[in-house]
């Protein structure tokens, strides 16, 4: 484990300064890093990977309870670094540890075996697309734990009626059961951040939200329904639809209120509207045909 001294220690020997643009908060309390495992449990069969691993205090309490870890990490200084830290605080483990250079929402594919866990230290700025990103795109992750801001997490693992519940909690229970698995404080990282900060619990779901709509139809009308989140279904998803009347159609066919706003919806009936999207208008023949 990393404690305070060892974290300053490496940032110094590396000329590592953390960056607001990357959203760099490098944890240095070993107790977090050991409750965060816990949270995920992370167990002897899995294959974890890592999102962000930074400095590499929370990939190295990974290893001492996972098969394997694999770190996706888009700076390139401390994916230069990091291989080496594994080997000289872990070199009985270092053999179960990869190291992808790269933006995790380019990542398609990982070496090794398929990864049955994510667990990450998620920036602020990107947290929601790269959890999204990662879920759909390696359907082998069974579990999920994510530290994100504190409202990020509360946007997440929100339900239908919550007055955050929105894009983020929608999309997340399209893939998973969502919820909050603890809070953390803003000393426990270097630096210290402006805001506090949560774990979320994902446990996909053992089968997907049954449709006959593509996630991405499904992802359209949740977006149409949270853009203008004070207005009525009808109202929301006139342009989706083709019109205020085509909207309300939809609704009806999906057996969900017009007037009602997209806060109130389960995922559920987001995919009964997809499933119900009207037919675009034909446009009428011109009057002056071409030669």
């Amino acid at each position: 484990m990393l404690g305070p001294a060892d974290v300053r220690e490496l940032a110094g020997a590396l000329g590592v300064r953390p960056t607001k643009q990357r959203g760099q908060n490098f944890v240095i309390d070993a107790n977090t890093v050991r409750r965060i495992v816990r949270a995920a449990e992370v167990g002897p069969k899995d294959v974890v990977v890592e999102v962000g691993p930074g400095l590499g205090s929370l990939t190295l309490g990974l290893l001492e309870v996972a098969d394997r870890v694999t770190a996706v990490e888009i700076d390139p200084l401390l994916a230069q670094h990091l291989p080496a830290t594994i080997a000289a605080r872990m070199p009985e483990r270092a053999d179960r540890f990869a190291l992808v250079h790269a933006d995790a929402m380019t990542v398609t594919e990982l070496p090794g075996p398929a990864p049955t866990a994510l667990v990450a230290n998620l920036p602020y700025n990107v947290a929601v697309p790269v959890l999204l990103h990662m879920l759909e795109t390696f359907p082998s992750i069974e579990r999920t734990l994510v530290m994100v801001q504190s409202e990020v997490a509360d946007r997440l693992a929100a339900q239908p009626g919550n007055k955050v519940y929105g894009v983020p909690s929608v999309k997340a229970q399209w893939y998973a059961r969502v919820k909050r698995a603890g809070a953390i404080g803003r000393n426990v990282f270097w630096p210290a951040p402006n805001v506090d900060s949560g774990l979320v619990s994902l446990i996909r779901r053992d089968e997907p939200v049954k449709t006959s709509a593509a996630r991405e139809d499904v992802f359209a009308v949740v977006d149409a329904a949270f853009a203008q989140r004070r207005k009525t279904l009808r109202a929301a998803l006139a342009g989706w639809a083709g019109s205020p009347a085509a909207a309300e159609a939809a609704l009806s066919a999906a057996g969900v209120d017009h007037r009602l706003r997209g806060e109130a919806l389960t995922v559920e009936q987001f995919v009964a509207i997809a499933e119900h999207k009207p037919e675009p208008a034909a446009k009428p023949a011109s009057e002056h045909p071409p030669l």
